[in-house]
């Protein structure tokens, strides 16, 4: 493409006022929530699935970790694939009406087995929408805005875990799981014809400075599409300070999956709470703090940037480190009161993290790579981080409660923590099927498995959170060079 060319495309390029801006990212962030509430509902209301279908705590994890995170993950580069050549809102709005409908159905199910697959299915719907959406928002919004526009969109990860948690609270205190399930399906719908009348596809590149524009598409070619993933993993895996970023934005969502899935049932077990009760606190109290750390994050680590991109690291890495101590007094607070209070502090800090890394994943590519970008992002963060955290975390709880119940007399994290391997998980399961003494069980039974339980439930997630401070250690890590990195990136492109 000449200059003339460029100059002439540039000027023929639509103008997208910054209100209509504005209602594109609120559709975004709308579906995003969905997208969440849809993920994430399972943590709430998986101590009843539990107690119905006599599972495991590892199961359990299993049912909101990796049996959601595979399909999840492994379509996620090859829709965005697709994205990078047809149109990204006809993807996204598609995509919202498969994930809905199976979320549906997983209020059908009557057995584990049966709930797994329309998990699965749930993951194959919910791999249609960030990568598309990521590429739509970098086309809207100019470089120096998307880490704000980016941290805008992710506000969606604590909305969806809010209302998930409240509604999900609320459901099984007047319904059951299933219902639940059936009930948060629908709005999926309604927001997919939503996307598809009012959003329009922008030009590739159009918020790109000088009328550096994505190139046009070049004829389908098995080798070019290899080819064009493996460009993008080079950016992310083969740069050091971006490649720690991923890292770190891994090992703390890892943590925040793991510890998470199990926060609403420690709840449940620790303070006898009802499901609703519980829903309101993890739902309101953290939602609101993890709200405000998510849309602090971009515009902060925005205005800091313009001291030095290695803030887009240090922001993160700072922010990640304060936030544990907090966690850790949550877990081990003498009452629901003090537990709830301390909830408000953790989100403020740790999910400044997800702007600033979103945003310099996108200002490391071209244009007609960013959905590329963010999927390959994700498959590794989710695999690993979503596939693998809650499962981990539900096998920890699983191994400590086999330790706990077979040693009444030693509660100490360490000593669970050194006795790891010393019961096997499935002892507890023997013992107290789905978590609870068998029917007619004497007392000290039931008190026992309780107690067990309640002390494993709070040591799992207190264990989980702290791989966190790994990931702190590579955002860390992370700003050393990152300057120079984005400035190569931008003169690969052409750019001043």
């Amino acid at each position: 493409m000449t200059d003339a060319t460029a100059t002439a495309d540039t000027s023929a390029r639509p103008h997208f006022s910054d209100g209509y801006k504005r209602l594109v990212l609120t559709l975004l962030v709308v579906a995003y929530t969905l997208n969440f509430i849809d993920r994430t509902i399972i943590s709430t209301i998986g101590q009843a699935i539990k107690v119905d279908l006599k599972i495991s705590d590892t199961q359990l994890g299993l049912l909101g970790g990796l049996y959601f995170a595979l399909l999840y993950t492994l379509l996620g580069i090859p829709i965005a694939r697709l994205a990078e050549r047809f149109n990204r809102v006809n993807i996204i709005a598609v995509s919202i009406v498969i994930w809905s409908g199976f979320t549906a159905l997983c209020g059908t199910a009557a057995s584990f087995a049966q709930l797994a697959a329309y998990r699965f299915g749930v993951g194959v719907g919910e791999a249609g929408l960030s990568p598309p959406a990521h590429s739509l928002i970098s086309d809207y919004f100019e470089p120096n805005k998307r880490a704000s526009a980016l941290a805008v969109y992710s506000f969606g990860i604590p909305l969806g875990s809010m209302f998930g948690a409240v509604i999900g609270g609320q459901m099984l205190d007047h319904f059951t799981w299933r219902v639940a399930f059936m009930l948060v399906g629908i709005p999926g719908i309604i927001i997919a014809i939503l996307l598809r009348m009012l959003v329009k596809e922008p030009p590739r590149g159009h918020s790109e400075p000088d009328g550096h524009v994505a190139p046009e598409k070049a004829a389908y070619s098995l080798a070019k599409e290899f080819s064009e993933i493996g460009a993008v993993i080079r950016t992310l895996f083969a740069s050091w300070p971006v490649l720690n970023m991923v890292l770190g934005m891994t090992l703390v969502s890892f943590a925040g999956y793991g510890g998470g899935q199990f926060a609403p049932p420690y709840f449940i077990r620790a303070f006898g709470l009802t499901y609703g009760e519980v829903g309101l606190i993890v739902g309101l109290v953290a939602g609101i703090s993890q709200g405000v750390g998510t849309l602090a994050g971009g515009p902060i680590t925005d205005r800091l940037g313009r001291l030095g991109p290695k803030w887009y690291s240090l922001v993160p890495a700072i922010g990640v480190t304060l936030a544990f101590p907090f966690i850790y007094l949550i877990y081990t607070a003498a009452s629901w009161q003090a537990a709830a209070l301390l909830l408000l502090l953790p989100g403020l800090f740790s999910y400044v993290y997800l702007g600033p890394t979103f945003g310099v994943v996108q200002n490391m590519v071209p244009a007609h790579r960013r959905a590329t970008a963010t999927a390959v992002l994700l498959f590794f963060v989710n695999l690993i981080a979503l596939g693998g955290g809650p499962p981990f975390a539900g096998w920890l709880i699983d191994q400590f409660a086999a330790f706990h119940l077979a040693n009444p007399g030693d509660s100490g994290l360490w000593a669970a923590v050194s006795h790891l391997f010393a019961a096997g998980g499935s002892a507890f399961q023997a013992s107290c099927p789905g978590g609870s003494a068998p029917a007619g069980a004497a007392p000290d039974v039931v008190a026992a498995c309780q107690g067990s339980l309640v002390l494993a439930t709070r040591h799992g997630i207190i264990v989980s959170y702290a791989v966190s401070l790994w990931g702190a250690f590579h955002y860390f890590l992370g700003s050393f060079g990152l300057a120079k990195a984005m400035a190569k990136a931008r003169a690969d492109r052409g750019e001043a």
